[in-house]
């Protein structure tokens, strides 16, 4: 059987971490979580994990940088960006977070149903389409 995969979550709002920590353990993840990228960098450098779910909009460490320094120690490591907005629109974050490679944009609210697919995509065996 496969070893169960590892989740980490980070965002600013303990809502969003709770609700999406419940989902993806029931789902059967391993989930551990950071309230921001900073704390999120320095847990997955400890700890890797298979994939990052990041808020864009966060204190001390915006998504954005987050994903670039987490793509510094593994350039494909597959990321879910989630943003319910800020000074912009949430679109506008997400946008730029879709530039990137193996990162698929998710806006908040979001539906169960889409985060439990987007990640079983994300994680899928080479050669599945994403």
């Amino acid at each position: 059987m496969d070893k169960k995969k590892r989740i980490l979550i980070i965002d600013d709002e303990p809502t969003a971490l709770e609700v999406l920590t419940k989902i993806l353990q029931y789902e059967g993840y391993d989930v551990v979580t950071a309230a921001n990228g900073a704390e999120g960098v320095d847990l997955f450098r400890k700890t890797p994990c298979d994939l990052v779910i990041t808020d864009m909009v966060m204190p001390v460490k915006d998504g954005l940088q987050t994903i670039l320094d987490l793509r510094e120690d593994v350039p494909d490591l597959p990321v879910i960006a989630i943003s319910g907005g800020g000074a912009i629109s949430k679109e506008r974050y997400l946008a730029v977070a879709g530039y990137l490679e193996r990162v698929a944009t998710i806006a908040k609210p979001f539906s169960v149903e889409s985060i439990i697919k987007t990640v079983a995509d994300l994680l899928a065996p080479e050669g599945k389409d994403v």
